[in-house]
């Protein structure tokens, strides 16, 4: 079985995660990385956000009555008259 197939990759431990902190300090420097998790946590916020938006619209679609076509006339045949 392969790493992505079991999701085994995003099991980390905590050196890992230290080793990952570290190189993001020195990558982007310590007055940098405040900002850019915040800007992270927004972003994440806002898909959120869509998504659950998304999901409503769904649900609020499903549970609309379904048109009945045999009923109206088409655009076409409308114009005749």
């Amino acid at each position: 079985m392969t790493c992505f197939g079991s999701m085994a990759f995003l099991e980390m431990g905590s050196g890992q995660i230290l080793l990952i902190l570290l190189l993001a300090l020195l990558f982007f420097g310590a007055k940098r990385l405040p900002e850019l998790a915040r800007s992270l946590g927004l972003a994440k916020r806002e898909f959120q956000k869509a998504s659950r938006e998304v999901s409503e619209e769904l649900e609020k679609g499903d549970a609309a009555k379904p048109v009945d076509t045999k009923t109206t006339a088409p655009a076409s045949e409308a114009k005749k008259t």
